[in-house]
């Protein structure tokens, strides 16, 4: 999560590698996105049923050799 966090940060600031004036303000930012994520994803609920991996590939061999052959 915390990659996720740091790349949006650098996102939204137009920064790529910050000054070491500004690293110590993007920090506690990376970690606070990284913490809000968290409660987010956590807070989140779906009726949906989990989907199982190997079921899903086998839609998707079935459906490339309908495609193409």
């Amino acid at each position: 999560m915390g990659f996720a966090a740091l790349r949006y940060v650098r996102k939204v600031s137009g920064m790529n590698k910050p000054s070491k004036a500004n690293e110590a303000a993007l920090r506690p930012a990376v970690h606070e996105i990284a913490h809000i994520t968290q409660h987010l994803l956590a807070d989140l609920v779906t009726t949906a049923t989990p989907k199982d991996r190997e079921v899903e590939a086998e839609r998707r061999r079935a459906r490339a050799v309908a495609r193409f052959g």
